[in-house]
């Protein structure tokens, strides 16, 4: 499904484009990077998909993945102004099917906080309480290390 007027594209957008609507996020406030820290993780993205309006870019969606068998979502963006009209559903289809064309085993996703609902309509599911997966947190964030 694409939303008419969006042209959706495979190279990377520009730096300072890409950390303006990061910043509509709001993660930053957390991780503090610039522009040029922002585009240097996108650099090495296995693959990813920007969506413009015009010029503007308004989505963008990117995967990490070790080409054979893990595959991570991150950073699906979409502009507050522009959700709620496909472009998400549209990155994030475009995303999990370059997966599954490469014959990733295991696509796994980190999903915003509120977001879930979003990507169970999309047929992913929540991992279990019990099943694998931690996060590392820094000394600042008040564990040792």
């Amino acid at each position: 499904m694409f939303t008419p007027n969006i042209n959706y594209q495979h190279a990377l957008p520009e730096a300072a484009q890409f950390a303006t609507l990061f910043e509509t996020t709001g993660w930053n406030d957390e991780y503090h990077l610039s522009a040029a820290e922002l585009y240097e993780a996108l650099r090495h993205s296995w693959y990813s998909v920007s969506a413009y309006d015009g010029e503007r870019l308004v989505g963008f969606g990117r995967v990490i993945s070790d080409s054979v068998l893990h595959a991570l979502i991150v950073e699906l963006i979409v502009a507050p102004e522009y959700q709620a009209q496909g472009i998400g559903r549209t990155i994030l289809i475009d995303l999990v099917a370059r997966c599954r064309e490469a014959g990733i085993r295991d696509i796994q996703l980190f999903c915003a906080k509120g977001k879930a609902g979003f990507y169970a309509r999309q047929g992913f599911v929540a991992r279990p309480d019990d099943a694998p997966g931690m996060q590392f947190k820094s000394q600042a964030e008040g564990y040792d290390v």
